[in-house]
């Protein structure tokens, strides 16, 4: 048996390794089990970051091809090298992992590859590629292990990977498909498409519900639809997909109206299947160990701690939204538990993004939420295309909307859709988390012209006092 640890964490995605990190600043004997050959998980291996750097990418060589002439930037039609872009993914990947790599060392952290399985409150098992194990002892235990692939409920799906492929294939792919089928039309289905849309393929989208983006405030999700339409996309919205099966040179998806009706299938080069994630506990043995699970997720209390003392969980693994960041937050606040200390998480402000063009950024409650709720809210909305500097780098598309309690002006929900919406939200991030208001970030001085001066006129709107409307 290993040498005891004060702590140690299942898994080293964004929670997990932030959660060793800060638990050995803490003073605590940390080590950290991680069933790949590379450290940081889905996120930074085959999620965040590689579909960022090719998110990015797609968007640069779209922009050579249709959005400088207007600027007055004349150059000849690029050509696509997609392995030339695959390698800057996998370069960013290396980047990353590598510095997490090293973080471990600066911080003394103890790295045990193989899976990490939980024999009783005190003791993890590792298992290594080759079948050996070894067993750690510590004193804690923090379940990090993030998500899997969750596929379509009811239908047995084979994801080869090449040809139906989830997130992970769509970012290995040596070719662009004529014809790209989604299954889902939520964040990873769009920002995947985005970028094969861009590099030239035809992206039809089959969604279940009646709205892209289902969880996130209808304004949103309808503007966004249109503006994706005008990319190209194809969408079958109120759609149950009920098989998706190899075909010749390709696959094929079947599906029906939700309300009932004729079936209709359609074909394409590729399939992803992208209808969210589920939580990876599969070789964790909680059921032996006597962990509660609840609808699938690791049921924990106020202070992350699961039914049996001493083991933890965070990110994925436990409710709330499935995000890079908010697991972060968490690794934190349970190190901080560990060590004495006071964690905390506000789960009201918690920012998402779609990192898709333009950009999604929501933080806070939605218009719907309000409403169901029964709260009383004002709203106040400004249009990018009558911001001066969106419509100087020709980036006018979208708004910015506001929501705040109708009695107090507490701010309750910002969402914003355009270019660099995912850097501006964390102003209205952090006016929420200090209880602001909307006049409050009214009255706050931007620079002019700026895109962010956008939020500061939403802010003006909710509070009653426009200027530029």
């Amino acid at each position: 048996m290993s040498d005891a640890f004060d702590v140690v964490v299942i898994g080293s995605g964004p929670g997990g390794y932030v959660c060793a990190i800060k638990a050995a600043q803490l003073g605590l004997k940390t080590a950290i089990v991680e069933k790949r050959d590379t450290l940081g998980g889905t996120c930074l291996n085959v999620g965040c970051i590689p579909s960022k750097a090719l998110l990015h990418a797609s968007e640069m060589y779209h922009e050579a091809g249709h959005g400088l002439e207007v600027l007055g930037v004349e150059v000849s039609k690029p050509k696509l090298n997609l392995k030339k872009m695959m390698a800057h993914k996998e370069a960013t990947i290396k980047s990353n992992v590598d510095g997490v790599q090293y973080l471990m060392k600066k911080n003394k952290i103890k790295i045990f590859h193989g899976t990490g399985s939980i024999a009783k409150a005190g003791e993890v098992v590792v298992t290594d590629t080759d079948g050996k194990t070894e067993t750690i002892s510590t004193k804690n235990i923090v379940i990090a292990t993030g998500s899997d692939v969750a596929g379509i409920p009811g239908i047995e799906v084979d994801i080869d990977e090449k040809i139906i492929v989830s997130s992970t294939g769509a970012l290995e792919l040596t070719k662009v498909p004529k014809h790209l089928v989604v299954v889902g039309g939520g964040v990873i289905g769009l920002e995947m498409g985005s970028v094969w849309s861009r590099l030239g393929a035809k992206v039809t989208v089959v969604e279940f519900l009646d709205k892209i983006l289902g969880p996130m405030d209808a304004d949103v999700s309808k503007t966004f639809q249109r503006m994706l339409g005008k990319q190209g996309f194809d969408f079958k919205l109120s759609s149950k997909v009920t098989g998706v099966e190899k075909s010749k040179g390709g696959a094929s998806v079947t599906f029906e109206p939700v309300k009932g009706g004729d079936a209709e299938t359609i074909e394409a080069d590729i399939v992803l299947i992208s209808t969210g994630r589920r939580p990876y506990t599969d070789s964790l043995g909680l059921d032996a160990v006597g962990v509660e699970v609840e609808s699938g997720k690791v049921k924990t209390d106020g202070h992350w701690q699961t039914n049996v003392k001493g083991i933890y969980a965070i990110g994925d693994v436990t409710q709330g939204p499935m995000l890079a960041h908010k697991a972060e937050d968490e690794g934190v606040a349970v190190a901080e538990v560990l060590a004495g200390q006071a964690g905390h998480v506000n789960y009201n402000v918690i920012p998402g993004v779609v990192y898709t063009q333009p950009e999604i950024a929501s933080v806070g409650k939605t218009e719907e939420e309000l409403k169901a709720e029964g709260i009383a809210y004002n709203s106040g909305k400004y249009p990018f295309s009558a911001n001066g500097r969106a419509r100087a780098m020709n980036q006018s598309e979208g708004f910015v909307k506001f929501l705040a309690d109708k009695t107090t002006d507490r701010v309750l929900g910002v969402h914003i859709v355009g270019f660099g919406a995912g850097e501006m939200i964390h102003e209205a991030a952090v006016l929420m988390e200090f209880g602001g208001s909307s006049e409050d970030l009214a009255r706050t001085c931007h620079a002019h012209p700026t895109m962010s001066e956008a939020v500061r006129e939403a802010a003006m709107a909710t509070a009653g006092k426009p200027i530029h409307m």
